[in-house]
């Protein structure tokens, strides 16, 4: 089996400065093979390979990477996560939430995804009920931790917003977003009065200047309608995950609520590696129906490795490859799901191969896009202009697969895609 090992990093102190980067001999998924030289954390000049000098050598490391091999990718980002579950699949009984824990877990899993390629994240963080704020508190320590590698915004998720047992949880979420969470968030499918919870969110989110992301598996056309008609115009925005009951619905009913979706300018985040929630709610949204009304659908990876989904990878790229595989979506679609889309749905500027553009890019070893979804081992993660990870497989064969083919090498193949 390959070997896919993350490469020791610096720590974040000792990052370099924004000296300049080059990268050299990296494919385009349009077939050009370039040199893209990078500074002050964003594309400086894309010229032809060879047709770019460095810039000065950035202390402490080298000024050129070699990316003959590689195709180089916008960064993908992960809208969908729980970093305070994460890791957690092996535990018995519920999820730990001791905030040492749960710091630890969050910083390690986030690290995990970062290898994949994901420098900006989205983490959904329970608030209120036994776990009270110090998950989030634990969260948003890991967020400092991880400054200068990847981006890490939380969304505080209450249980019960209305009636008597929501007094408490509302006031938990104001406390929440004035802590730092970036995002309000959480599951009115779980709220007696579903229509109360989320309007108690959108005043929140309102009051705080900041958008919406909520959780949703409802295969009930009246409620993702009358969630639309209550999201429509507020701005930064709303995002609604998984959406997997859409597809259950008969798909008149289906395409008249993804119209209303896309009306309302709600981002709908899929889920295509398994979900968060029970196993017998689990589906992906109709994807293409959605994108085909005009919805924006980006694709998240969900549950990493916790009781939702014991063997959930975090990995935008098979994200993209569930898409382009189950869903029929091309392989350039596919990948749009996890990095121009899934940046949007984060409020995050577009990422172009071009210079002006932010230096957070993907390098994959393969030659297009297709084959990089299909077998993508090795990676070599760029943000802010620097690199960040580094993964990379080789596989061997034992000399009995050489002999009985005499024109194979006798030590493996090299590295893998």
């Amino acid at each position: 089996m390959p070997d896919s090992r993350p490469q020791p990093l610096p720590p974040p102190s000792a990052a370099p400065g924004p000296a300049a980067l080059l990268l050299c001999g990296a494919r385009l998924t349009d077939g050009r093979t370039v040199d893209v030289r990078l500074g002050r954390g964003r594309i400086e000049a894309v010229g032809t390979a060879g047709s770019l000098a460095p810039g000065p050598a950035a202390r402490g490391g080298p000024a050129r990477v070699d990316l003959g091999g590689y195709l180089l990718l916008p960064a993908p980002a992960e809208p969908h996560t729980h970093a305070d579950t994460a890791l957690t699949a092996d535990t018995d009984g519920p999820a730990p939430y001791d905030p040492q824990d749960v710091r630890r877990r969050a910083t390690e899993a986030a690290l995990l995804q970062l290898g994949h390629g994901a420098t900006a994240l989205r983490a959904h963080v329970r608030v209120g009920d036994v776990q009270g704020l110090g998950a989030l508190t634990a969260v948003l320590r890991a967020r400092r931790s991880l400054r200068g590698l990847a981006e890490l915004t939380t969304v505080a998720m209450p249980r019960v917003l209305t009636g008597a047992a929501g007094a408490d949880g509302l006031a938990i979420l104001r406390d929440a977003m004035r802590m730092g969470a970036s995002v309000v968030g959480g599951c009115p499918d779980l709220d007696p009065d579903p229509t109360g919870y989320v309007e108690a969110v959108l005043d929140v989110a309102s009051e705080h200047g900041c958008p919406v992301d909520l959780h949703t598996d409802a295969a009930d056309p009246a409620r993702l309608t009358r969630l639309a008609a209550m999201a429509g115009g507020l701005r930064p925005g709303v995002t609604l995950s998984p959406c997997g009951g859409l597809a259950g619905l008969p798909a008149e009913t289906a395409g008249r609520t993804a119209d209303q979706l896309a009306a309302a300018g709600v981002t709908v985040v899929c889920l295509p590696q398994g979900g968060c929630g029970a196993v017998e709610h689990r589906g992906t949204a109709p994807v293409r129906l959605l994108r085909a009304a005009g919805v924006r659908v980006a694709a998240g990876s969900g549950a990493l490795r916790d009781t939702s989904n014991p063997v959930g990878r975090g990995d935008p790229l098979e994200a993209a490859f569930l898409l382009a595989s189950c869903h029929g979506l091309r392989p350039e679609d596919a990948y749009d799901a996890v990095s121009t889309s899934a940046r949007a749905a984060l409020g995050l500027p577009e990422i172009r191969v071009e210079a002006g553009f932010p230096a957070d890019l993907l390098a994959v070893r393969g030659d297009r896009l297709s084959a990089v979804l299909s077998l993508a081992y090795t990676r070599v993660v760029i943000h802010r202009g620097r690199v960040v990870a580094r993964t990379s497989a080789v596989r061997e064969y034992c000399d009995s697969v050489a002999s009985a083919e005499p024109g194979l090498p006798r030590q493996g193949r090299g590295q893998l895609s």
